[in-house]
């Protein structure tokens, strides 16, 4: 892989990462914002549950499906530079989706009851009540984020990587306003929901009107069809299915998390869904940046051609690997050891309580257990979509949702009779009841009473399923293109680095006491960021001396005329 495309890809990735970065930040002062009125409890179940039941349309029909199916067959017309063809193929997929969305939001909007019985079934009386309302709203929010996934998926076609990914800030925008206002006029937490879901629909708005602009200049005039026999649309259709069905596994098992976590104490669903944006935070920025960067370009490879071009492919995912393991593996060890520090830093505040920010703590470490899989298991994807392979994608996502729910069942049960700041000495009780029954608490133990760890099974059987996916996805890579390392060829290196960083944290987490939460994360985090630097440095990783250069040439000093 020559250095050009090394600069190219680091470029195009931290464009995405760039962009991803800025609308997670925004999602955070989401939702601390949200932690802050809301706290963790029903309201925010009912939102939370209510937000994931119409994102199954998002998550068929979005972003990755289109990213599988869409972009390979374009970026491909586009290189071949039949721009009339690729302009025919985007009106028709446009078309397609923007059909399809409309008639599954009157569906949703119509079954709002129904799908909530569903998949939340543990819901009963207002929490359930809410929850319907609540769905009502957003159905046709996620409808119009659909097609902003088609654009996203025009615009990195076109190498235009920063603009999608920065869009989300305008939906998390309006929500903030909305709960903002809300909270100043001190309304109840009920008003305050509903009022979240408003704003939720409103940016969506936004967040596609955006777009538009830009898209329509890189395509020119868009004719919207419903033509199945345009250049590429067969293609892109035959790859639908499979990769619908492979996305819609992977998303299945939040479905499955939110049936399961309705069956547990007050607040698991809360608890899982603070805890899934801090460990979707480094997939999005390095996982899916990384992926979203080289799809476009493996896409533009000709794997069938000889060994050269397979190898070309090794190459590339193995670069991609390595950058992603030089960020993720650090951002482990910050979640094990620091957790509350970050959790607390970025959510304690008003309702959301030191209790709240232990229980979410313990949710984010057994996620990210399986973080490092999860991200590498994005590109690998990327990979087997460019070389035209989305069934083993779908195959391994089946087996990662099965293991999940059977391990998270057994899991989940036991320690929901686990009670979090209990009588015991380490701020635990109810150890001594386990071995328990595999059933839910009785109704008058979990309502209303102190929170429980057994959102923290779920996380535990979500992580070791991720590893089982990625085995899989490795050994279909191998089998088309040769051994992929994980982790490129330095995943030891930055192993070694990491466990570094995360004894350097340990020792400053035992010096500091107590702390105003987002000081007591700066006085541990950052000597164990720079103990990482400084250790990946010595090693002598690719990525440390890259970021290093970057911030030498970003930090140079202007030279004037007078500089001589």
């Amino acid at each position: 892989m020559s250095e050009p495309d090394r600069r190219r890809g680091r470029r195009n990735a931290t464009l995405v990462a760039a962009g991803i970065l800025l609308s997670r930040l925004a999602g955070l002062v989401r939702e601390r914002v949200i932690a802050s009125e809301l706290g963790v409890g029903l309201a925010v179940d009912a939102f939370r549950a209510a937000l994931r039941i119409p994102n199954l349309l998002q998550n068929l029909l979005g972003e990755g499906v289109l990213s599988a199916s869409f972009i390979p067959v374009y970026s491909r017309l586009l290189a071949e530079d039949d721009e009339e063809g690729a302009g025919r193929l985007a009106g028709a997929v446009a078309g397609l989706l923007a059909v399809v969305a409309a008639l599954a939001v009157v569906v949703g909007v119509v079954l709002a009851r129904p799908l909530t019985l569903l998949l939340a079934p543990g819901f009963t009386g207002e929490r359930l009540e809410l929850t319907v309302r609540l769905t009502r709203i957003l159905f046709p929010g996620v409808g119009v984020l659909v097609l902003s996934a088609w654009c996203l998926g025009v615009l990195n076609s076109h190498r235009r990587f920063f603009l999608s990914y920065v869009a989300p800030v305008l939906w998390n925008a309006a929500q903030i306003a909305v709960v903002v206002a809300l909270g100043l006029r001190g309304l109840d937490r009920t008003s305050i929901a509903v009022g979240l879901a408003w704003g939720a629909l409103a940016g969506a708005v936004l967040q596609l009107a955006v777009q538009i602009v830009p898209v329509r200049r890189s395509l020119g005039p868009l004719r919207l069809s419903l033509d199945v026999d345009g250049p590429g649309v067969r293609t892109v259709l035959a790859r639908f299915g499979p990769v619908v069905t492979g996305r819609g596994v992977v998303q299945l098992s939040a479905y499955v998390d939110l049936v399961l976590a309705s069956l547990l104490a007050v607040g698991a669903v809360a608890a899982l869904g603070y805890a899934s944006v801090l460990y979707l935070l480094p997939i999005s920025l390095f996982g899916m940046s990384v992926a979203a960067a080289e799809l476009p370009e493996l896409s533009r490879l000709a794997p069938g051609a000889g060994p050269e071009p397979r190898a070309d492919v090794v190459a590339r995912v193995e670069e991609g690997l390595s950058r992603i393991a030089f960020f993720v593996l650090p951002t482990t060890a910050v979640y094990l050891v620091l957790g509350d520090r970050v959790v607390a830093a970025l959510l304690q505040t008003g309702r959301f309580g030191p209790d709240d920010t232990r229980l979410v703590w313990y949710v984010l470490g057994a996620f990210s257990i399986g973080l490092l899989a999860t991200t590498a298991s994005r590109l690998l994807q990327n990979a087997l979509y460019a070389l035209g392979d989305a069934r083993t994608p779908a195959r391994a996502a089946v087996v990662r949702v099965v293991l999940a729910a059977l391990v998270g069942t057994v899991l989940m049960f036991q320690l929901d009779r686990v009670v979090l700041n209990g009588a015991g000495a380490d701020g635990l009780s109810g150890l001594s009841d386990l071995p328990a029954p595999l059933s839910p608490l009785p109704a008058t133990a979990g309502a209303d009473g102190p929170l429980r760890l057994g959102a923290v099974g779920l996380a535990l059987a979500s992580g070791m399923a991720a590893w089982v996916e990625l085995s899989m996805l490795r050994r279909a890579l191998r089998g088309k293109v040769g051994k992929v390392r994980l982790g490129g060829a330095h995943l030891g290196r930055t192993g070694l680095a990491s466990a570094a960083a995360a004894l350097v944290a340990l020792g400053a987490r035992l010096l500091v006491g107590p702390q105003w939460p987002p000081l007591a994360l700066v006085l541990t985090g950052g000597p164990a960021a720079v103990t990482y630097l400084a250790a990946a440095g010595a090693l002598g990783l690719p990525e440390a001396r890259a970021l290093s250069s970057s911030i030498r040439r970003r930090t140079r000093p202007i030279r004037g005329p007078w500089d001589g």
